[in-house]
């Protein structure tokens, strides 16, 4: 099993503005954040790491913003596994500075790219996986992205659809448009979200990538590497607007699935979307605590602490870029006070 607690340096002679902003940054994290009891659990969540920033979202972090945010993390916080936080926090032990690092839905760009950065850094991180992707699936969202990216032309009439009739003739024009598209379709039911996506691949005939989740094979990777695998349900729905048992089927399979690939229990999960009263409820805090999970994520900005609900600790995306404003994020969510049900 990797040693998570070494971080690996390259040699090279820092700038001193940033060895003094990293120390600065790492005395008050340790101000906010002392062990014992008065600690505080940060949790980022990140979904891709792409190899090169990506023109159409230039926001979402390429492998050069997030080898820079892992070097700053190991600098100024203690990256511990996911699994290791929760124990802690249930027993009032939690360490200085406690960060966790985790992924969302199951990309493989998490494998190929985002592993061998956290190797290099010498750092765990939980990688929440929707099983109905596996091998060759591509969730809705991105479906809708990639048609959007590649539609001919300088317009689109989905009017027929009920979506209405969208510019697409320069990069910003694409950007709202598929903003657009997946506010009006993410809550929908599962089947009629489907339907619609289907229709619009049938509208706009073109190729789509068929390599953007990972296989199995990559999941094994992963967690051979030492990293934690966490169950996401099968197909990623917002278990909000499903019936119950419905729901308990998605969480319960997608465990189920995990655990017949690792060979090994998966004991933590991260709920579809993730916002606390709108995309779960009350009962799926208890149906993940019949499964034999020991703990499930949201997406409620804040830091966890002691006392924290382990069936709701918060989560967020940091996404500045730039160590300054990148550690200025951190420090602010610490402060805040996360949203439960």
């Amino acid at each position: 099993m990797p040693n998570f607690r070494t971080t690996v340096t390259s040699g090279l002679a820092e700038d001193p503005r940033t060895v003094l902003a990293s120390r600065f940054y790492r005395g008050l994290i340790q101000v906010l954040s002392p062990s014992g009891p008065r600690s505080r659990l940060s949790i980022l969540i990140y979904h891709r790491v792409l190899p090169e920033i990506d023109p159409l979202f230039p926001t979402e972090i390429d492998a050069k913003n997030f080898d820079a945010q892992m070097g700053q993390l190991a600098k100024c916080f203690r990256i511990i596994p996911l699994l290791d936080a929760v124990k802690s926090l249930r027993q009032g032990s939690l360490p200085a500075r406690a960060a966790c690092i985790t992924f969302d839905d199951g990309y493989a760009d998490n494998a190929e790219i985002a592993l061998p950065i956290l190797q290099k850094h010498g750092l765990p991180a939980t990688f929440f996986v929707a099983t109905g992707f596996l091998d060759g699936g591509r969730m809705w969202n991105d479906t809708v992205i990639e048609l959007i990216r590649r539609a001919p032309g300088q317009s689109l009439d989905l009017s027929a659809m009920g979506l209405g009739r969208f510019a697409i003739g320069s990069i910003p024009q694409r950007q709202q448009t598929i903003y657009a598209l997946l506010g009006k379709l993410k809550y929908l039911s599962m089947e009629a979200r489907q339907l619609q996506v289907d229709e619009m691949r049938s509208r706009i005939p073109v190729m789509l990538p068929e390599n953007l989740m990972m296989t199995s094979h990559q999941v094994r990777q992963l967690h051979t590497s030492g990293m934690d695998i966490g169950g996401h349900t099968v197909n990623h729905p917002i278990l909000a607007r499903m019936e119950k048992a419905v729901a308990q089927t998605e969480i319960a399979s997608g465990k189920e699935v995990l655990e017949n690939i690792i060979r090994a229990p998966v004991k933590i999960f991260a709920y579809p979307n993730g916002k606390p009263g709108q995309d779960y409820h009350a009962d799926h805090v208890e149906i993940i605590k019949n499964l034999g999970f020991e703990g499930a994520l949201s997406t409620a900005w804040g830091a966890a602490k002691n006392g924290s609900d382990l069936y709701q600790l918060p989560r967020f995306t940091p996404w500045d870029n730039g160590n300054l404003r990148f550690m200025l994020r951190m420090v602010q969510n610490m402060m805040k006070v996360a949203e439960t049900i």
